[in-house]
């Protein structure tokens, strides 16, 4: 390995188990679980489930009240996003204060692409439900050939937690840093 790859390594080592923001604060969701997003993303995609829609059979159910897909979990804790300056942002619809990841973007690697994203549900989460998540690096890849581009996938592990800190379920979201054309 050269001086720059051991070094590039070092660097993305250094990352893991840190937070992904740079600060490590958990975020608090702007609104706790509620009926009508609920029900917003149920009609969207057509799942009609009972537990999300119909509180006397959610009432009656193992759930005792109506609960939110398991799938939503991430929407919940999701910043608005901000239009205005989108174009200047690349795309991203929200600001980055810092980004860990800039020596990558700086070395060359300034391609991504989200590749996975995996979800593990302890329980669903109940209206009224105030949800807080926390991001962390979880894993960073040695430099791979992919048709892409070389690159390094990078995984970061988000945990959910209710008002209570009880865990609700986390996330795994992996994305490939690329050198396109590589």
């Amino acid at each position: 390995m050269t001086d720059t790859k051991t070094e590039l390594r070092e660097k993305l080592d250094a990352l893991i188990g840190q937070p992904v923001d740079g600060v490590g604060k958990p975020v608090k969701a702007p609104d706790p679980v509620n009926q009508p997003m609920i029900r917003h993303w149920a009609y969207a995609l057509s799942d009609f489930n009972p537990a999300y829609l119909d509180p006397e059979w959610a009432a009656q159910s193992r759930y005792g009240g109506v609960v939110s897909p398991p799938v939503m979990l991430q929407t919940w804790t999701m910043q608005p996003p901000k239009l205005e300056g989108i174009h200047e942002r690349g795309g991203v619809p929200v600001e980055v204060k810092h980004n860990p990841l800039q020596f990558l973007a700086d070395a060359g690697y300034t391609g991504i692409i989200a590749t996975n994203s995996e979800f593990e549900i302890e329980r669903y989460p109940r209206v009224g439900d105030e949800i807080t998540a926390e991001t962390v690096f979880e894993t960073i890849s040695d430099e791979k050939k992919t048709a892409m581009g070389n690159g390094f996938f990078v995984t970061w592990l988000t945990t959910y937690r209710d008002q209570n800190g009880e865990v609700i379920g986390r996330q795994r979201f992996r994305t490939l840093r690329f050198k396109a054309g590589s």
